[in-house]
């Protein structure tokens, strides 16, 4: 069988310092995370930066630059800079620090889409900083603008000119056929990796009949150039992962995706949450894959083909 890639998604743009003091900060507690969950059999590292005195999302190279030598010092595994930053960042501020370290991969979201937060502004806690509460409450008129002009911004500049390859975020059943399009385009190179991404408020419901759904029509849209993973919010991080496995998928977990190891417990790290599915990818028979394998599988340029690479 395939090995399944696992995915670690290690800080992100959703979560606030408030919210867990387990999800890392600074660029040393990033850093270290992303080590650790290397180790714990992440083969890919998906990576936002952060504001190192407040916790708020960025996209400085600065922030970037911060911890990510480091990690490259430290571990093989699949660096994947994110171009989406934070939903409240223009493009060009988005795509700064992707820009200066020319990574493997890079995410890109493929559809403008409402990104409601506000939901988890209604929870009761002491909040560290002022940015964090009106933050998520004004995500009730956030607009996440990734137009086709963005999306093809961001295929010619990362993956025409810079070799990059990406992980291609699908929100909704549109965000398919907006890959398929830039495909026949020819600004969409296979082997297509393909992350479904469920239970954002803005996009599809986490149910098991919609990864089937998913499936079918990448398969119409794509043939049998791709792979697809699947990322699910919160407390379906988990039970829709394994389905992924199960149907010979690939997999996302991390503490921007989900806070919880189980019911009223937070995760105390990345590597716990890549060590529990981990567990579960090798339950159902399947192996994890090696950097190697996923660098070959996904026909990445290599570590040392990026900008931040000793």
């Amino acid at each position: 069988m395939t090995p399944a890639i696992i995915t670690c998604a290690i800080t992100g743009s959703i979560h606030t310092p408030s919210m867990s003091p387990y999800l890392p900060i600074d660029a040393e507690a990033i850093a270290r995370q992303s080590v650790d969950a290397a180790a714990a059999g992440a083969a890919i590292l998906h990576l936002h930066a952060r504001d190192p005195l407040n916790g708020r999302p960025s996209a400085k190279t600065s922030d970037f630059m911060a911890f990510l030598p480091a990690i490259a010092a430290r571990t093989d595994a699949v660096i994947n800079i994110s171009t989406g930053g934070s939903a409240v960042m223009p493009l060009e501020e988005r795509v700064e620090g992707a820009t200066a370290a020319q990574p493997e991969m890079c995410s890109l979201n493929m559809g403008t889409m409402n990104f409601a937060l506000y939901p988890m502004a209604a929870q009761k806690r002491d909040w560290k900083h002022n940015w964090e509460l009106p933050f998520l409450q004004y995500s009730d008129d956030l607009v996440f603008k990734n137009t086709p002009r963005d999306i093809a911004y961001i295929l010619e500049t990362f993956g025409t000119k810079g070799k990059t390859r990406f992980e291609y975020e699908c929100y909704d059943l549109g965000h398919l056929y907006m890959l398929a399009h830039f495909a026949e385009r020819g600004l969409a190179k296979p082997p297509f990796f393909v992350q479904f991404v469920f239970g954002v408020l803005g996009g599809i419901g986490a149910h098991p009949d919609h990864l089937d759904h998913f499936i079918a029509t990448t398969d119409r849209l794509l043939g049998d150039q791709y792979l697809f993973s699947v990322l699910a919010a919160g407390r379906h991080q988990f039970a829709m992962g394994e389905l992924a496995i199960e149907r010979g998928g690939h997999v996302r977990v991390g503490l921007e995706d989900n806070l919880y190891i189980k019911r009223g417990v937070l995760a105390r790290s990345n590597a716990e949450l890549v060590e529990k599915m981990r567990g579960k990818v090798e339950a159902t028979g399947r192996r994890i894959a090696t950097p190697a394998e996923a660098r070959e599988m996904l026909m990445l340029k290599g570590l040392d083909a990026t900008e931040f690479a000793a």
